[in-house]
């Protein structure tokens, strides 16, 4: 799960409710510039599209499945409009192509390390600057960045098709406005998880991750020490990996956690909009959905349809990154 800026909770994935205190390493500042990408074309976003229909929904955990303090219910219908969103979440390559045009400098790279799950570094002892977070296997790391996804002795090579990482919400926000588009709402992206099978736990149904075969990038093992990778990945996958679901989005589950537009808050369906809802209009938080690769069913349920996690718009991990959404139909 998400991990840390200011870390999440003690659940392996790095998920929602924090207290633990941030090392200053890590320490962000509350605003994050951004520059204007005027008259964005929507050509420079490469990712292909999948046309969602209006239609309506019941939002929340209907299975009983739910964390607490994540804020799954209570369960409501939500009517949406037609939107466009992307197949699958933003490629390494695609996020190459933005900064080559805009030479944006990420989070991670402005304060100088971001949060690698522990058997994944790839960096020089000196460069491992502790816990990230007050969570063990999370660990700050001295030049990990988008294009140093495990550390600053690796890259990108091999990887191009796999989802971007370490990108934080005020990453992935700059993106979105140089590509002329934006960030789904939570609502828009529960809608889109669910193609349409409403009340299931997993985009496709509620059959097991696991049977038949493998049908999103999990942790398999025994967490967080050891994972067999069974499912054919440790880490990331390449995007396009297992299959989609019924609208034909690759990968709503496992594999990355996804930024939400929303600002997070527990009780925010209390009093949600029954139609095109965004969520509350201040807060500290924004919303993760979908869970990621270090996610397991032991631990870590989080790898849902209903879902939520969240983390600080400035926070980066190496296992969350983002997909868009037009900003017409």
């Amino acid at each position: 799960m998400p991990a840390p800026r200011n870390a999440q909770s003690n659940c392996g994935c790095a998920c929602a409710s924090t207290t633990a205190t941030t090392p200053s390493l890590v320490a962000a500042p509350s605003m994050v510039p951004v520059a204007s990408f005027a008259g964005s074309p929507r050509s420079r976003h490469a990712v292909e599209q999948r046309p969602i229909p209006a239609g309506a929904f019941v939002m929340g955990d209907a299975r009983g499945d739910r964390n607490d303090g994540d804020g799954e219910l209570p369960l409501h219908r939500v009517g949406l409009s037609a939107f466009s969103i992307d197949a699958t979440t933003v490629r390494s390559r695609d996020f190459a192509v933005f900064i080559g045009a805009t030479g944006y400098v990420t989070d991670a790279e402005r304060f100088g390390s971001s949060a690698v799950f522990h058997l994944q570094v790839a960096a020089n002892r000196a460069d491992v600057v502790g816990p990230a977070g007050g969570i063990p296997w999370w660990v700050a790391v001295r030049g990990a960045d988008w294009a140093h996804p495990d550390g600053p002795l690796s890259t990108t090579a091999g990887r191009e098709d796999h989802p971007v990482v370490h990108v934080s919400w005020n990453d992935a926000w700059a993106y979105c406005r140089w590509a002329g588009r934006r960030l789904p709402t939570e609502a828009e992206w529960e809608y889109a998880a669910r193609a349409g099978i409403d009340g299931a736990t997993y985009p496709w149904g509620d059959e097991p991750v696991d049977a038949p075969g493998w049908r999103a990038n999990i942790w398999q093992g025994r967490f967080p020490a050891t994972n067999t990778a069974a499912d054919g990945w440790a880490t990331t996958a390449p995007v396009e990996s297992y299959q989609p679901n019924g609208w034909g989005l690759w990968q709503m589950v496992g594999n990355v956690w996804e930024w939400c537009s929303d600002w997070f808050h527990r009780d925010a369906y209390s009093d949600a909009s029954d139609t095109d809802p965004h969520g509350p209009s201040t807060g500290t938080r924004r919303v993760l959905r979908g869970g990621s690769y270090l996610c397991h069913p032991s631990y870590c349920n989080r790898f849902r349809n209903s879902a939520r996690s969240s983390t600080a718009p400035d926070a980066s991990m190496s296992n969350a990154g983002f997909r868009t959404v037009a900003l017409q139909p």
